[in-house]
């Protein structure tokens, strides 16, 4: 063989090396690059998740969850920030090996936080958490029982307790958008794909679960601004039931316990595993928007005069006019004294006798008349046609006073005690009634979010009836919502047992009950609702906390 050959043969060794080296460095750069792209991808799936999961306790899951599937981490723990900054508290705490799944859906661990600072006020840099969430730095240790600087000593006591061996720590911060830490995520026993064995976090894992607790942050942060939303919308809420409150304490009670029954009402309907109202699911956000509507039903009634609201007579304005008519009484009385005194010595002989025995009579009908007036007063009971003849009758009675002829009764005074049922006169009552209307104008001006856009006409329809005999609107039959017909139910309930209610007595269980079913029969109020309300006895468990004994009948 020539030494060209010898050449040829050399040179194409060598080609073959070089292309051999080439193609196996273009495959891993591929596969690094596809590795790359894949973690990237499931970096963006794991932001989009995080971002739509609006629920708190699943999204603190998620976030664990999600970090221990990216690095192959057998155990993880994850920490929030306390609102005063001091304390790191247990949210989730999951091992898979121990089979622990502890927080978010499972509910509110209750293990002590860890503290930022010592007793002596330094800070705590012993425990690698607070480390973390004081200096902001990422820790990724190999192994825990040969760290230098930190205190493990609970870890070593945990493994002694469950036999469980903890090795590889990775601790990483939550920055939100204004880079603040609120909270701290903990990675335990890193593993080997292929065959399980414990290894070291590594950077790669440790750059990726630091992009992704930035997304898991700001998704914390924006679940939270959104809950505080929330939760500021319901307060200022409560806080208006408050202002009605001290308004007038009766209506105030009334509010509340409206929505609290309302509530009560809506879960067992979600809890109905037969008849009308099985295939009924309200969601969490429909329930939300319940709340708000029952707490918000009786909201229209801050324009409503307190002494409407409150009338405990029919002649009561600002004050209660029956002692004004008592004081009438007495000066009629002393009228008919001093005519007697007029008498002349000469004839009192002969008419004082018969005159004092007149008087007497007139005093005892003037008494009997006023206590009628006095009764016809409380409302308590229905006012007849011969009632009220009678009281126009008393009206005409006259007496003097400052040299004055006036009637014993106002025109207004018989207008008001002639109230065939309650207290309120047709004009009072249109001022209750304006209450829904008052209500719904208020409401519907404000901008509530698309899923509470329902609460003005579900809180202003409480007084719709099924026969389109109610207000403000005069709706009828389904044009009623469920959640109106809800509050109506609770409304009315909660009306007819009151006891607290200046103007009226608080009727039993078996009186309220029976007066309702009457409501139904006149197609007032939703007769589905009220058989679930009789079935499940919702009315027992509200009587219980709500009702004197007295009232507790059925």
């Amino acid at each position: 063989m020539t030494s060209n050959e010898n050449n040829n043969i050399g040179n194409g060794s060598y080609n073959d090396q070089i292309n051999s080296l080439l193609s196996r460095l273009v495959a891993d750069v591929r596969q690094f690059t596809e590795s790359q792209l894949g973690q990237i991808k499931r970096l963006a799936q794991i932001g989009t998740a995080l971002s739509a999961e609006k629920n708190l306790d699943r999204l603190l899951e998620m976030i664990v969850d999600e970090a221990r599937k990216f690095t192959n981490a057998d155990a993880g723990t994850l920490y929030i920030m306390s609102d005063d900054e001091t304390e790191l508290e247990f949210a989730i705490v999951q091992n898979n090996s121990q089979g622990v799944r502890m927080g978010g859906t499972g509910g509110k661990i209750t293990w002590p936080p860890v503290s930022l600072r010592n007793a002596d006020g330094s800070s705590n840099h012993a425990n690698v958490s607070a480390h973390v969430a004081i200096s902001g730095n990422v820790v990724n240790i190999e192994d825990v029982y040969n760290a230098q600087g930190f205190n493990f000593e609970g870890t070593k006591k945990f493994d002694q307790g469950t036999g469980y061996r903890s090795k590889s720590m990775m601790v990483v911060p939550l920055r939100n958008h204004e880079n603040d830490i609120i909270g701290v995520l903990q990675l335990l026993n890193a593993q080997d794909p292929a065959n399980k064995k414990v290894i070291k976090f590594s950077p790669e894992a440790q750059e990726m679960t630091l992009s992704m607790a930035s997304q898991a942050a700001i998704a914390l942060s924006n679940n939270r601004l959104i809950q505080d939303l929330q939760d500021l919308l319901e307060s200022f809420i409560k806080t208006i039931a408050t202002a009605i409150d001290e308004k007038s304490p009766y209506t105030g009670g009334h509010v509340r316990r409206v929505a609290e029954l309302s509530m009560t009402i809506a879960a067992k309907i979600n809890e109905a595993q037969e008849g009308k109202f099985a295939a009924i699911k309200l969601s969490d956000d429909q329930m939300r928007e319940l709340r708000l509507a029952a707490w918000l039903h009786d909201v229209g009634k801050i324009t409503t005069p307190e002494h409407v609201v409150d009338k405990a007579t029919k002649l009561e304005t600002v004050y209660d006019r029956l002692n004004e008519i008592r004081t009438r009484f007495a000066l009629l009385k002393r009228e008919y004294n001093l005519k007697l005194n007029e008498i002349s010595s000469e004839n009192r002989k002969n008419q004082e006798e018969e005159y004092s025995r007149e008087i007497t009579e007139i005093f005892d009908q003037l008494e009997e008349e006023y206590k009628f007036v006095a009764a016809l007063n409380s409302g308590n009971e229905f006012t007849s046609d011969k009632m009220v003849a009678r009281i126009r009758e008393i009206g005409k009675r006259q007496l003097t006073v400052g040299g004055e002829v006036m009637p014993l009764l106002s025109e207004d005074e018989i207008y008001n005690l002639s109230i065939n049922r309650g207290t309120l006169n047709d004009e009072e009552r249109n001022i209750i009634n304006n209450h829904a209307m008052v209500t719904y104008k208020m409401l519907s001006q404000l901008p509530f979010p698309k899923k509470l856009r329902s609460v003005s006409i579900y809180a202003a329809a409480h007084h719709e009836k099924i026969d389109g005999t109610g207000y403000p609107m005069g709706l009828k039959g389904d044009e009623i919502k469920l959640q109106s017909r809800i509050i109506a139910i609770a409304d009315i309930f909660e009306a007819l047992t009151a006891k607290d209610r200046p103007y009226k007595k608080g009727k039993t269980l078996g009186e309220a009950l029976k007066i309702m079913g009457f409501m139904v029969k006149d197609q007032h109020i939703d007769a589905d609702l009220f058989d679930l309300f009789m079935k499940e006895k919702i009315y027992s468990e509200y009587a219980a906390r709500e009702l004197a004994p007295q009232q507790i009948d059925v």
